[in-house]
């Protein structure tokens, strides 16, 4: 289970590297090789421009609330005059847009804060940017900012209710904050659309299993029961619940494979479902789920 705390932190990290003033040198680094796979909005100004300072800050703002989805830099037009001169600035302020090396979007002159709201939301999506952000909020939940990660999978799903992404992932933010009335409330209040895709069947598998943890015994006596009595499949299923609460999902999948290689049909076959669910809340590619997938087949078809 994730902790909670330096949650802010890991915000001011995300965000402090989305806004910066470049030179002219920097340009082709930071903006035409830099929007290869996350657009950049380029800000063009001089200290001179009052319009400048009104619609740089609300700009700044409005990147840094689609939380890495896009990045911004600022241009000293006085300090970069081939840049000016090669895009045909004629006035500022003017903000382009680049993705993947060319210019994508823009507009001159001071707008409303709506007017720049919409004008970053169409870059984010004319760039698929929304997975960019499901990415940056899957960082601030494995770096244990629950709370962050919750607010920005819920921005996402204001922009595009049918995520399955950000839908599976806003469920684990909860989960991770122990609040699993709430996970389950977002799991059951999903889009028929999504309900089946694979970053649900995951937050479903996720949320069982914390829910199972909650009930979890102690390791030290479930082992000893164990050692005692090797053929006690209860203690050895419990003992596998119990590490996998602890955060030991390879300990508890071998557990489970000694029950299955013991007594497939155990209970219903409950080792082999637990196996399952432990299989759906991992990655896919997860090392654990993996070795786990191909003992359990090679148990199945031997």
């Amino acid at each position: 289970m994730l902790e909670l705390g330096g949650g802010q932190q890991a915000a001011d990290n995300l965000v402090k590297n989305l806004v910066k003033d470049v030179s002219e040198a920097e340009f082709m680094a930071e903006v035409v090789d830099g929007s290869a796979e996350t657009p950049v909005i380029v800000d063009f100004w001089a200290p001179w421009c009052g319009p400048c300072k009104t619609l740089g800050p609300m700009l700044e703002d409005a990147v840094k609330a689609a939380k890495g989805a896009v990045r911004m830099v600022k241009v000293d037009v006085d300090q970069a005059p081939n840049i000016a001169g090669q895009l045909q600035i004629q006035s500022i302020p003017t903000v382009y847009a680049f993705y993947k090396g060319q210019p994508v979007d823009g507009f001159q002159g001071a707008q409303p804060q709506s007017e720049i709201k919409a004008f970053v939301e169409r870059v984010v999506q004319a760039s698929g940017g929304l997975d960019d952000a499901v990415a940056a909020a899957e960082d601030m939940l494995e770096q244990g900012a629950a709370v962050d990660a919750a607010q920005t999978f819920a921005a996402i799903l204001g922009e595009e209710p049918a995520h399955a992404g950000a839908y599976g992932g806003l469920v684990r933010a909860h989960i991770a904050m122990d609040d699993l009335d709430q996970a389950e409330a977002i799991l059951n209040g999903a889009p028929v659309e999504i309900s089946k895709a694979p970053e649900l069947e995951a937050a479903h598998a996720q949320l069982q299993l914390a829910r199972q943890a909650a009930d979890a015994g102690p390791i030290t006596e479930l082992t000893a029961k164990v050692e005692a009595d090797p053929s006690d499949h209860q203690a050895r299923f419990d003992l596998a619940q119990a590490m996998y609460a602890a955060g030991d999902a390879e300990g508890a999948v071998d557990q489970l494979l000694e029950i299955f290689r013991r007594d497939r049909e155990w209970n219903d076959g409950a080792a082999k479902t637990q196996l399952f669910t432990i299989f759906d809340a991992l990655k896919a590619n997860d090392p654990v789920a993996l070795h786990g997938r191909r003992k359990l087949s090679s148990m199945i078809f031997a």
